[in-house]
């Protein structure tokens, strides 16, 4: 189970680092908001995309909009959003939990500069009813991501 991979990522590397289940769906970023009392933009959400042979994720904030020309630049290649079975396949999380915690097999992950105004934010935790809080910076270095800007300019 996705949730249980998640768990026991956080009890080896951040035990400090709460995981919460809600009753209420957080599978989208308005319902996630809603459920964990938090704007819309606080929410990272985690996008997984293929670039020619390649399978990377990344997390923006939840009102970003991947852009893909700027996309295209920084991973050389015109990316598409995996189908849900490819999803499930390659991260054993489904849409709406998926995260780049406690993944079956390590995946390049990136976080967009969209996350970088916010002192916490709120990705999902490997189910669609579960999300924990985490410095973005602290995410980075949990999952050995690297800074990217990749999102639509807001407004």
């Amino acid at each position: 189970m996705s949730l249980d991979s998640v768990k026991a990522f956080f009890a080896e590397q951040a035990p400090d680092i709460a995981i919460i289940e809600t009753q209420e769906s957080s599978a989208t970023v308005a319902l996630a908001a809603a459920a964990h009392g938090v704007e819309p933009a606080r929410i990272a959400k985690t996008l997984s995309l293929r670039i020619g042979d390649r399978v990377v994720l990344v997390v923006t904030s939840g009102t970003g909009r991947l852009d893909n020309r700027k996309a295209k630049a920084a991973f050389g290649g015109k990316p598409r959003m995996l189908d849900a079975e490819e999803v499930v396949a390659l991260t054993s999380h489904p849409v709406g939990g998926v995260c780049p915690f406690g993944l079956p097999t390590a995946l390049p992950v990136y976080c967009d500069i969209s996350l970088k105004g916010f002192d916490e934010v709120v990705p999902a935790a490997g189910s669609t009813q579960s999300a924990l809080r985490i410095s973005p910076e602290r995410m980075v270095a949990l999952t050995r991501a690297e800074w990217v800007d990749v999102c639509q300019e807001p407004g």
